[in-house]
């Protein structure tokens, strides 16, 4: 049976992209007769937001959508993340990471830096108990050590195998200083426990799939397929997204928009007008 997930941050209200992706991931899953999740991914302190976790729930109802129990808020999986983290720290593939974002600018502007990727700065640092008892650090993947584990990762999207290239993977975030877990670390032990098969997600995250998969192979967890939908843009291409003040649902309700038309012309790929449809 497949299973999928629909899994916002609770930073904002949900905007229009939000709902294509919403009623895709809905639709795949009914339509082979599997189960819908919703995960809360409530892990940045400083911008989530307890009000804007029942607006999610009020916005996927007014689209007429529904999901399966239970709905899984990542605050309160702590324990799971950190064991998940003390798993790759004993088998010597997590350091800790001290710099600042601006250290890592001004390391990444240097002479021969790698482009785009962590240079490495903490990589080759003793392990110093004392020293990360006073600072604040990150936690890093030693990707160089993981991919002499179990070489470069693949996945299967759609009826594709596809596999990673050796640019896809750096020295990325396990946890953060603020936070038991980034992203990636916190995704694949979520999708894992909640038995996600299918990861239905928009292209801009597609660079997330090789990180996501590697974790998954060291941890032991198992591999789900993915599917990498376009993106619901303004007609210019700009991504649609909080910050610039997409249009949120909640808007378009106010102004007597009918969700569940919404939702069924969303599925059939009748845009409103102004909107596209973009690869990342």
């Amino acid at each position: 049976m497949s299973v999928t997930r629909f899994a916002p941050s609770p930073t904002g209200r949900l905007h229009l992209g939000h709902a294509y992706s919403a009623v895709l991931a809905h639709d795949r899953a009914r339509a082979a007769g599997g189960r819908v999740l919703v995960r809360i991914e409530d892990l940045d302190p400083g911008r989530s937001r307890p009000e804007f976790v029942e607006a999610i729930f009020e916005d996927l109802r007014w689209l007429g959508l529904d999901w399966d129990e239970p709905v899984l808020v990542q605050s309160e999986r702590s324990t799971y993340y950190h064991a998940a983290l003390e798993t790759l720290r004993e088998a010597g593939l997590a350091y800790a990471c001290f710099c600042t974002r601006a250290d890592i600018a001004a390391a990444l502007e240097a002479p021969h830096a790698p482009h785009g990727h962590y240079p490495g700065t903490c990589r080759a640092l003793p392990d110093d108990p004392a020293r990360r008892a006073a600072q604040p650090h990150s936690w890093r993947l030693d990707a160089g050590k993981a991919l002499a584990l179990t070489g470069l990762p693949d996945w299967t999207e759609g009826e594709q195998r596809v596999a990673a290239a050796p640019g896809d993977l750096d020295d990325i975030v396990l946890a953060r200083k603020d936070a038991p877990a980034a992203y990636h670390l916190a995704c694949v032990v979520d999708d894992a426990a909640s038995g996600v098969t299918l990861v239905t997600r928009a292209a801009d995250l597609r660079s997330s799939t090789p990180v996501q998969r590697l974790l998954q192979a060291l941890l032991g967890l198992p591999e789900p397929h993915y599917c990498h939908h376009p993106i619901l843009a303004f007609a210019d291409g700009r991504r649609l997204a909080k910050r610039d003040r997409a249009p949120t649902l909640a808007a378009m309700r106010a102004e007597g928009v009918d969700g569940r038309d919404l939702a069924y012309r969303l599925k059939a790929g009748a845009l409103p007008l102004g909107f596209t449809l973009v690869e990342a």
